[in-house]
Formats: structure tokens, C-alpha cells, sequence
């Protein structure tokens, strides 16, 4: 008998290494190289009465990529904060008063700066809060080229107003660090206001104090600090010395901040979370969905404008699915920095971690639970073709997951995963499609693919969220574009574009500005 012949094996995947250069250690030396006024060798230092001040308590901390241990927030107690507010108002004092064109020179220099450091700031990105390295350039990319529209704008933009009465305070979640917080920090600095800003606890301490750094050198009045919500909650948004309160992050602490600044009548604006949906009906383009769906994905959807809820037309379901599941099962994730050679480019990958192990826990414990209670798994990722360096630390990690109809007792039924679950509620009346894109009462973004327009005009009013999408997804804009979202997903001002400057300026006497206030709600 002939032997059998020989069985082609496939080859083994390529074992992977840390691209060289990009180790955290390389990053940390090239931060105290770049700006030694404002790291330490083991340590970073808080921004206040325009100088670094070596005080707080350095909380231990791990990069969410691989548990590779990084310097945590310096955090302050709230005397301390205190008296960082009060020097932020002698400030605001002083530079509201500084000529436009000066400010504005100022400011581009701080662009220039942060363009000359933008891979370094983008590297930083990756190791504190586990963006790709394509979504963490993007994220210092649209810091820079948002700020530079408003500096070319801000002539038109500022006509007729004035800084507000004291600085701005700036209470920001960790995913954006550049393209949210620095940029409307840099803006708020161009209309003439000094600018405090709360280091966020979760991530992104060191590249917001190099950015900070930065605009510090150029003359920028920011102060930067860190410490807990409820030890600065007092100096940052109660005390009188304070112009306007930004907060972005979920809905308690919103609510919290809103009902204070509410009481104080002080100018605010509070973007929160909202469970932004994607609505299927009447539908036939399958093949410009499936395209879109990797995207919907980008940085795990650890982002506010991200659509964790597809709401379908039930006599289409078969049909999405084939559209959807093939786009799924597409994403790739893991390492940021590996690669199979030294001299390979940084993987593109559409995401890494979350943000930490015990959110990633979190999350795949409410997804148990959800099936548990009923909800029908459609896909799951796997750890197959996973991007991982030998051995490496993965609790941080959740692979796709996909659920149909997820129980009412659910999490995921009702709040923003802020991680990578999809979940699909099934729809057979317009009714239903409606109540169930607006299950949040109120979102920041939401779409509506139908192949017929004027059912798109009709129902789209109907859905309550700031941006609505025809077939295509939304998102935060940048320049001239303005953003806010609809109930409880918003409170205080708009912004973006215009509204952006007139939320930290004055104006006319008796002016209502756009948003969602106690006493009114404004469109623009």
C-alpha cells in the first residue's frame, strides 16, 4: 500500500515583539527630555499659579496594554485645588485683558509645539489608554487642526464679546485626551479665558501634562490637576471663582454637577452619555452597511458617539445578519505595538484594550448575565487570530460580542456599554422603532438607514438625538461643526464651531445661548 502523502501544515502565526522605540520606558525618557520642568523621573508634577508644583500623592498605575506598570495621577486634596483656583483667577485677570492677536500668536505656537511632539503625544495615548496607534494620531491630529480653524476664525468668532468673569474648569472622561480636552482648553484660552482643567483618574496623565507643558512654554494660562472626583468636585465646580463648568462623562456625576451649578446659576456645559442607536427599515443597500460596520468599532467603542444599539425591521433580520456578521468577524485586535519583525510598521488595528481589567470584567459580566436572563448571542470574537505578544497581560481585553434582545433587568439594555457589545432589539411597527431608538431619553448621535428619503424626513424628527444620520454615522464634528444631544444625554450650552466661543464669552445683554438649560431648551 502506498504511504499516505504528506499533510501541508500551516504555518505557525509569527511570534511577536514590541516594536523598538516604542517601549514605555522610551517614552517616559523622551518626556523628561522634552519638558524636565514637568516630569520627574518616577513621577509627573501638577500645573498651578503657572508653575509645575511637586505636590499630591502618586497613585500606582498599569497600562491597560499590557499591565506594564506607568506613574499614576499626583492627586491633590481640596485645600490645595483651592488655592490653584484662586492663582487661575489672578490669571484670568491678567490675560483676559492680553490682545487678541497676541493670544492668537500664542496659541499657534502651542500648535506648532504640539505638531513638532505629535508622535510622541500619540505614543503616550497608546500605553495610558490603549488606542491603536492609527486612532491615536487622529486624536492629536484633530486637537491641532481644530485649534487652528478657531485661531483662523477667531476674529469673526469673538466679535462683540468678552472673556467670561473667571476661568474655565474642565472635568473630562479619559478616551479623547487631545481632540476633546485639549482642544477646547486651547479655545477657551484663545477667547480670553485662563483654563483649569482635572487630569481624568482613568488615563492620559502624561500626555495631557506634555501638551500642557507645551502651551505652558508659549504663555497659555492652564492649570492642570489631579485628584478625586469628590475631594475637587468643591474647588472646581462650586467656587465662585470659576466662569463656566465643562464636564464630559456619564450621566450620575453629570446629573451631580448639574444640580450644583443649577443652584450657583453658573455657566456650564455637561455632555453625557446616551444610548446611541442605528435603525433599520425599509432597507436594502446591505453592502454599504457591511462597510461601515468596522468602523462603528473603531477604539472599542469606548467613545460617546459610538452606536452600541442596532433597532431592525424583524422581516429584515435575515438579511442585516448577512451584512453584519461577515463585518464583525472582520475586526482585529491586541497588541498596539507588536509586530512580527523590528522593521514592520505599528499594526492597524481596530482596537486594543479598554481602558482597564475591571471594566473588561465588568462588561463580560453583564453580557453573562444578559444571556442568562435571555439574550440570544449572535457572535462572539475570538482569541484566535488575536494580535498578542508572548505571555503578555490580556485582562484588559474583550473581543466582539454581539446580543439579540437583551433583557429589560440588563445593563445593556438601556445604558452606553462604552465597550465592544452590540446589541439588536427587533422592531415591527414605525412605532416600535421610534420607542426603541429613543429607549435613553435622549442621545448624543443616532442614524437611519432607509432606502426612502421621505420616510427618512419623517421619522427623523421624531428620534431624539442632536445628530441624525441618513444611512451613515455621526459624530462629534469638528471646526465649524456644532454638537450638544437631546433629554438627558446634555445639560448647559452647546458647542461646537460658534457656539463653542459664545459658551465662554459673554454677549449682549439678556443673550440666550443654545442648549438644553434648566428654564428653556434652545436649538440653534
Amino acid at each position: 500500500m502506498a504511504p499516505n502523502p504528506p499533510v501541508n501544515e500551516p504555518n505557525p502565526p509569527p511570534t511577536l515583539t514590541l516594536k523598538p522605540g516604542t517601549a514605555w520606558s522610551d517614552a517616559w525618557q523622551r518626556c523628561l527630555t522634552t519638558t524636565p520642568e514637568a516630569f520627574q523621573a518616577d513621577r509627573v508634577l501638577n500645573l498651578w499659579a503657572a508653575s509645575w508644583q511637586q505636590d499630591g500623592r502618586p497613585l500606582p498605575a498599569t497600562s491597560p496594554v499590557d499591565g506594564t506598570p506607568i506613574p499614576g495621577p499626583p492627586r491633590l486634596d481640596a485645600p490645595t485645588a483651592q488655592q490653584a483656583v484662586r492663582a487661575s483667577l489672578d490669571q484670568h485677570r491678567a490675560w483676559r485683558h492680553i490682545p487678541l492677536a497676541e493670544r492668537s500668536a500664542r496659541v499657534s505656537a502651542t500648535l506648532d509645539a504640539l505638531t513638532e511632539h505629535r508622535e510622541l503625544l500619540a505614543l503616550l495615548l497608546v500605553w495610558e489608554i490603549g488606542k491603536p496607534w492609527r486612532l491615536a494620531q487622529a486624536d492629536v491630529d484633530r486637537a491641532i487642526d481644530g485649534v487652528r480653524w478657531y485661531v483662523d476664525n477667531i476674529d469673526r468668532l469673538l466679535a462683540d464679546r468678552t472673556p467670561l468673569p473667571g476661568p474655565v474648569s474642565n472635568i473630562a472622561s479619559w478616551n479623547y485626551p487631545m481632540s476633546v480636552l485639549v482642544h477646547a482648553m486651547l479655545v477657551q484660552a484663545l477667547a480670553g479665558n485662563a483654563v483649569i482643567a482635572k487630569t481624568p483618574t482613568d488615563g492620559g496623565v502624561a500626555c495631557l501634562t506634555l501638551a500642557c507643558a507645551l502651551a505652558a512654554r508659549e504663555g497659555i494660562p492652564l492649570t492642570l490637576l489631579s485628584g478625586s472626583g469628590s475631594e475637587l468636585s468643591a474647588p472646581l465646580v462650586r467656587s465662585p471663582e470659576i466662569g463656566c463648568v465643562s464636564f464630559v462623562g456619564g450621566r450620575d456625576t453629570g446629573a451631580r454637577i448639574a444640580t450644583e451649578v443649577a443652584d450657583l446659576g453658573k455657566r456650564h456645559i455637561l455632555e453625557q452619555e446616551g444610548l446611541n442607536t442605528w435603525g433599520i427599515w425599509n432597507f436594502t443597500d446591505w453592502t454599504s452597511l457591511t462597510a461601515v460596520i468596522p468602523k462603528l468599532f473603531d477604539y472599542g467603542k469606548q467613545r460617546c458617539t459610538a452606536y452600541p444599539r442596532f433597532v431592525v425591521q424583524r422581516s429584515a433580520f435575515d438579511e442585516f445578519l448577512s451584512a453584519y456578521l461577515p463585518a464583525v468577524s472582520s475586526l482585529r485586535t491586541g497588541h498596539p505595538l507588536a509586530v512580527a519583525d523590528p522593521t514592520d510598521p505599528l499594526p492597524t488595528l481596530d482596537f486594543g484594550p479598554l481602558i482597564n481589567a475591571a471594566k473588561a470584567k465588568e462588561l463580560a459580566d453583564q453580557v453573562a448575565e444578559a444571556i442568562d436572563r435571555g439574550a440570544i448571542p449572535l457572535h462572539r470574537g475570538s482569541t484566535a487570530d488575536a494580535h498578542f505578544l508572548p505571555g503578555q497581560d490580556t485582562s484588559a481585553y474583550l473581543h466582539p460580542v454581539t446580543l439579540l434582545n437583551p433583557p429589560p433587568s440588563s445593563p445593556l439594555h438601556h445604558a452606553e456599554p462604552f465597550g465592544p457589545v452590540d446589541t439588536i432589539v427587533l422592531v415591527d411597527t414605525e412605532a416600535e422603532l421610534l420607542a426603541a431608538m429613543n429607549a435613553s431619553n435622549g442621545a448624543l448621535v443616532a442614524t437611519l438607514s432607509t432606502d426612502d428619503p421621505a420616510t427618512y424626513e419623517r421619522l427623523a424628527p421624531q428620534i431624539r438625538a442632536f445628530k441624525t444620520g441618513h444611512g451613515t454615522p455621526r459624530s462629534r464634528g469638528d471646526r465649524e461643526e456644532l454638537f450638544g444631544g437631546f433629554g438627558a444625554s446634555w445639560r448647559g450650552a452647546f458647542v461646537g464651531g460658534e457656539l463653542l466661543v459664545r459658551a465662554v464669552t459673554d454677549g449682549p445683554a439678556g443673550e440666550r445661548l443654545p442648549g438644553n438649560f434648566p428654564d428653556y431648551h434652545l436649538m440653534p
